[in-house]
């Protein structure tokens, strides 16, 4: 079975190249400038995006008046996978554009979706995503980051930790509860918050890798006065909310897990020959076989993510999408570990440390980084063991505890 788009899908991914080679940011362009964090856009960055927003390419899904081009899912999803392939980002800003701002759009006023949403969809705005906290973690009816009515204010004290890219970030996306005398998830609400607000206090997360590069951070938040104005939607709503929040998030995200799956496993066939070169025939046979499983779960991927697209385009319910999360994000984990083992000590060469061992061509990161790297995508937009539980409950009926 050869799978294969029909003519007018074609004709529209033709379309998206033509114009991708005529307008796309440059390699060096990027590269001279890169994005300090997921809320940081430099200037490359802020014009490309309003680029992609005027010509009907950022959300090609949505109306032209949002930066669209009223396209359909089919065409959407090859829009996805062609930038991806091209490694072109519509936003450095992954959660203002595929969060945030649908978010707004969805349960906001007309004065939010004109101050907050629009401007980072024509790449002016950027925004972080306030969720969790340290005695929560992915448990969001557990915050406790509190916001209290003053007048025409809320008064805001609390934490948020592992947020993204707030020390560059114009404004959060902020979760806090609004009410304490109700069950945890309905007290809960949805402020829009300016980072430079006094009495907000960042402090980055170095990583593992680059730290001198952080993204994550601590959020603290000092009788910090918010606009009552600044509430998205109606007052202890926010759960109902968050659900809509993370569905944009987790809609499509399959195609980037996968075509990231299959990057990796491509570098990987690439540098196979010279990375076994000097096993013996038993060490050599037992990384072959781990290289070629890596390349099964590529294709069982891209295939499963393919039968849920299809299901959900035709109106139906797709029990693999809350799979294919899973099993895409722990792939590549697998690839990664698997690569860093059979690459061997120069793996352990991290932070910009040249490596030259077998099958790298000059400096470059090592797979121990990539290893390192694949467990950000086992935690965003729902964990592992989240999802565990969302396919245990919701696709094979099983009892909770």
């Amino acid at each position: 079975m050869k799978l294969r788009f029909d003519d007018s899908v074609e004709m529209f991914r033709q379309e998206l190249l033509e114009w991708l080679d005529e307008n796309r940011p440059s390699a060096a362009e990027m590269e001279a400038e890169p994005a300090r964090s997921t809320a940081h856009a430099p200037a490359w960055a802020r014009r490309w995006t309003r680029m992609l927003f005027d010509a009907g390419w950022l959300v090609p899904g949505w109306p032209p008046d949002l930066g669209g081009r009223n396209a359909s899912p089919t065409q959407t999803l090859v829009y996805l996978e062609e930038l991806t392939r091209a490694d072109l980002p519509r936003s450095t800003n992954f959660q203002g554009l595929g969060i945030v701002a649908p978010s707004i759009i969805d349960y906001g006023s007309e004065a939010q979706i004109r101050d907050f949403a629009m401007p980072i969809l024509r790449g002016e705005l950027t925004a972080c995503l306030g969720m969790s906290e340290p005695d929560a973690g992915s448990d969001l009816a557990g915050l406790r980051t509190r916001a209290v009515r003053d007048g025409d204010e809320f008064v805001v004290d609390g934490q948020k930790v592992w947020t993204s890219g707030a020390h560059d970030a114009d404004f959060c996306f902020l979760f806090c509860r609004t009410d304490t005398q109700v069950p945890k998830h309905k007290g809960i609400s949805i402020l829009l918050l300016d980072m430079d607000t006094p009495g907000v206090t960042v402090r980055p997360l170095p990583a593992i890798v680059h730290p001198e590069r952080p993204d994550l951070n601590e959020v603290f938040f000092e009788g910090v006065r918010v606009p009552a104005d600044r509430l998205v939607g109606e007052l202890n709503a926010g759960w109902a909310m968050a659900n809509g929040s993370l569905a944009h998030e987790r809609g499509m995200v399959w195609v980037s897990a996968v075509i990231g799956l299959e990057a990796s496993l491509a570098r990987l066939l690439d540098e196979a020959p010279a990375l076994t070169a000097s096993l013996g025939p038993t060490e050599r046979t037992l990384a072959n076989d781990r290289i070629v499983q890596a390349a099964i779960d590529a294709t069982a991927a891209r295939c499963l993510g393919y039968r849920g697209f299809a299901k959900l385009s035709r109106g139906g319910s797709a029990p693999e999408q809350a799979l294919m999360k899973l099993f895409s994000s722990e792939a590549r984990q697998n690839l990664g570990r698997a690569a860093a083992e059979i690459q061997g000590p120069d793996a352990l060469r991290l932070n910009g440390d040249p490596v030259t061992g077998p099958g790298v061509d000059g400096p470059g990161d090592t797979w121990l980084e990539e290893y390192f790297r694949s467990f950000a995508a086992t935690i965003s937009a729902g964990t592992s063991e989240i999802q565990r539980s969302i396919i245990a409950e919701r696709v094979l009926g099983l009892p909770r505890e």
